[in-house]
């Protein structure tokens, strides 16, 4: 660990004849929800101090110990992760603890909440170089710590299985047009109606794994989030012993098309898009960029590959512009419009204000496919190097990848497309020369801030 300063483990609230900042009350029942101390961090073999075991790695959850992050009563001395539960959630869920709608003390009732598909155990669960951003087990605390739960302790699940009906505009298109047939199983009818399994998960890090995943060595990475997440998290420095990390951002979905047992089988094919959060496209159908319409090519060629017998995955990341988050990426979009938005300087723009051009870092993403135990990938609908070399390295192997066909490609999205395409993206079209690119130019807003004026 590198040298940090002192940190005080504990703050009394100060006397005031309002209630307190540091013993917020209740607005009906006006009963403070905090003790009079404030517990800033604690340390390991300080009085008291006696973390719930947990072996990452393990054979099986019972051996692993379960992940204990709740704060509430004597948990707090039993904690054996750092963060908490709901990855950006946490935020409101404190806030509605604050504002009197929740019991600081609440306690899920978890029945009938159960996955709808059990998904077999793999090795890579117990496997602490192939796991190391999500808890593998983390979707059956229900069954495996039946005991801790019926006992008072707070563990929650931090992943969840369950079956819907989706719909999308596209894929009623695809019917209309022969592209998709409708089998009343997968797909369900010709309004593009899809059945579908589902699963979410939230980030659970295991320090050492992730720190190697990126190069560094675990007190680097410690020091690194605890400094640039504000020092919110000051047990990431006084607490090396703990060496789990639920981190506040978004998580991941897993779409599955078809029997959720055929995804390991690898006797079928499997058909799978990884898809980075694009809200403005995927949500909204901005046409600057090819997001949406290669999220629609990817559940298309998934549900395809369903009906023919094998598998498809369609998994999305929460990872809003490249992981940089919307404010940068609509500064950087002002950016290309103002400064006139050509292919050549498509990723210049993006490194000026974000410092980087890519802020995604695939090293954490093949850890859902080996929980899935995905052994192969037949056609991987990307044309990412990140990716494609993440899934590899991972010991994946990809026989086909496919690029987004060019009939789907917006018009004021060529230089998005072009640019990625000329820096290494994978493609099977034309691929474009330094001197092209600069010609490849963007729609502008024609005078829209003239008109405002």
């Amino acid at each position: 660990m590198t040298n940090t300063e002192p940190i005080t483990t504990t703050m009394p609230a100060m006397p005031t004849q309002q209630p307190s900042p540091t013993t917020p009350t209740s607005p009906a029942t006006s009963t403070p929800k905090f003790s009079k101390h404030i517990i800033l961090t604690t340390y390991p073999g300080q009085s008291g101090i006696e973390p719930v075991p947990l072996e990452w790695g393990a054979p099986d959850a019972k051996s692993r110990g379960p992940v204990v992050v709740s704060r509430s009563g004597n948990l707090v001395k039993r904690r054996n992760a750092i963060g908490a539960h709901g990855g950006s959630y946490s935020i409101y869920n404190a806030l509605a603890i604050a504002a009197g709608d929740l019991d600081a003390n609440f306690r899920p009732d978890f029945r009938n909440s159960e996955p709808t598909f059990n998904f077999p155990s793999q090795k890579a669960w117990a496997d602490k170089t192939k796991i190391v951003s999500m808890d593998p087990y983390g979707h059956d605390i229900v069954n495996q710590f039946k005991e801790e739960l019926e006992a008072g302790w707070d563990i929650r699940p931090t992943m969840a299985v369950t079956r819907a009906n989706m719909k999308l505009a596209e894929i009623a298109d695809d019917v209309k047009n022969g592209l998709l047939e409708v089998d009343g199983s997968i797909l369900v009818d010709s309004s593009g109606e899809v059945r579908v399994t589902k699963v979410a998960a939230e980030p659970v890090w295991y320090l050492p794994g992730v720190a190697e995943r990126f190069g560094v060595d675990e007190g680097t990475l410690r020091r690194t989030l605890f400094e640039h997440t504000g020092g919110s998290y000051p047990e990431l420095i006084t607490r090396p012993d703990l060496k789990i990390f639920l981190p506040p951002i978004g998580g991941l979905t897993v779409y599955i098309f078809g029997p959720p047992e055929r995804i390991a089988d690898e006797n079928v094919k499997l058909a799978l898009r990884i898809h980075d959060e694009c809200n403005g496209s995927d949500v909204f159908q901005s046409d600057i960029c090819t997001c949406r319409p290669y999220l629609a090519f990817g559940i298309r060629e998934a549900i395809r590959e369903a009906q023919n017998g094998g598998s498809g995955v369609v998994i999305y990341f929460r990872k809003e512009g490249r992981a940089l988050g919307e404010v940068i990426k609509y500064l950087v979009y002002n950016a290309r419009k103002r400064g006139g938005d050509t292919a050549d300087k498509y990723f210049t723009r993006t490194e000026n204000i974000a410092g980087v051009r890519d802020m995604r870092f695939q090293a954490l993403m093949p850890d859902i496919l080996h929980w899935l135990g995905i052994k192969k990938i037949d056609r991987m609908l990307s044309m990412s190097n990140m990716k494609y070399d993440a899934i590899v390295n991972s010991g994946i192997e990809i026989i086909e990848r496919i690029p987004i066909p060019e009939e789907m490609i917006p018009s004021d999205s060529r230089v998005e497309i072009d640019a990625k395409i000329n820096s290494g993206y994978f493609t099977t079209g034309k691929q474009i020369s330094a001197t092209e690119l600069a010609q490849v130019q963007g729609r502008g807003w024609e005078k829209w801030e003239d008109i405002a004026h």
